[in-house]
């Protein structure tokens, strides 16, 4: 019985060591200046639904060309995720184009999971929000999977693009395997459960971390076990390119992670000299339901979690169930915060909030 309290403790201290260290912090002022200027207390509404009730909509990525807007988002049918695009001219009122990444009955290992997020977009806080390209390629992060039924394991990082622009619609070219799995032989511990969830990817211009290309990533990882009472534990973590294709982990821990329960689906804007990752947090310790968050960095490695109040919480009869995983950004001095907005008839629709008063939107469920 001692040896077994020994190892407790020695493992809480770890835990506790590991969750403290914070390398290149971010000031307290900085903090507070960053969240005045991305806090949005005015909900303007669903701004996208599902035509029935039997879809359920998710997962917003924007971009712009031109005047117009664009957003990728994830429609889930019972046998899997699909992508999508929408079209606005003033990001309140979205049309919906068509699809870009289909089921599939060919063998594949993504055949019935195919959930995109469009990657090097620029991430300039107030910026173009173009999307950009490389090696004459437009690209997208997804991850996918073979088994049919909401989010099935097993569940890998893949890569698709396109020397189209993504505003058009098309069916994207994937690459033949995995980018990431959890059945690679250098998984970490973090990631280990046959899960990995939304990618983002940027590019890394002053090569912070040494490569050209990074990938925030969510993964469900071994604490797992006997986890009934906090559901499951996802955390964000790393890894880096240099050619989009060829990817590597980047350190052995999740570089944003709390004790219980869910973080993930980090989204970068960089505001100043910071980049600024926008992320859902669900089922912590001390916070019900789901709930959008932020952490700071200077370096693209070390984060310093926000511990003021959330930016996005339930609120609303559209949002009750949960009010998660972000996509924000700044256009003509309003900050728009897109989310996944869930009712208690487990209704899942795209809804934004706004730093300035907009008014509220008239799209609903369906009944």
């Amino acid at each position: 019985m001692r040896a077994i309290w020994i190892y407790i403790f020695v493992a809480l201290s770890s835990f506790s060591a590991f969750a403290q260290e914070i390398k290149n912090p971010v000031s307290q002022t900085e903090m507070e200046k960053i969240y005045q200027e991305v806090r949005t207390p005015y909900k303007y509404g669903l701004v996208m639904v599902p035509t029935d009730k039997d879809h359920k909509m998710d997962c917003p990525t924007i971009f712009r060309k031109g005047k117009d807007w664009y957003m990728t988002y994830l429609i889930f049918s019972g046998r899997g995720y699909e992508t999508w695009l929408s079209k606005s001219k003033d990001l309140l009122h979205w049309e919906n184009l068509g699809k870009l990444m289909s089921f599939e009955d060919s063998g594949k290992w993504d055949d019935n999971q195919k959930a995109g997020y469009n990657a090097l977009l620029d991430m300039k806080w107030g910026g173009s929000y173009h999307a950009k390209t490389f090696d004459g390629k437009y690209w997208m992060s997804y991850f996918g999977g073979k088994e049919k039924g909401y989010e099935v394991e097993p569940l890998s990082i893949g890569m698709a693009s396109t020397p189209k622009h993504p505003s058009i619609v098309q069916e994207w070219n994937r690459l033949a395997k995995p980018v990431l799995s959890s059945s690679d032989q250098d998984v970490r511990w973090w990631e280990n459960r046959n899960k990995l969830f939304k990618s983002t990817v940027i590019e890394d211009k002053s090569r912070l971390t040494g490569h050209r290309f990074v990938m925030y990533y969510n993964a469900v990882g071994d604490s797992l076990t006997n986890n009934k009472k906090t559901r499951w534990y996802e955390r964000i973590g790393m890894a880096v390119s240099d050619d989009m294709i060829n990817w590597k982990r980047f350190q052995k821990n999740p570089v944003v992670h709390h004790p219980v329960g869910i973080t993930g689906d980090a989204v970068i804007q960089q505001i100043g000299k910071n980049y600024v990752m926008f992320y859902f947090g669900a089922f912590w310790q001390d916070r019900k339901g789901s709930f959008n968050r932020f952490a700071v960095s200077k370096d693209l490695v070390n984060w310093t979690d926000w511990n003021g109040n959330n930016l996005i919480e339930s609120s609303e009869k559209y949002d009750e169930l949960y009010a998660h995983k972000s996509f924000v950004l700044k256009h003509k001095g309003v900050v728009y915060h897109f989310y996944c907005a869930v009712n208690k008839q487990d209704q899942r629709g795209i809804a934004v909030a706004t730093s300035k008063d907009l008014g509220k939107s008239k799209v609903n469920f369906v009944q």
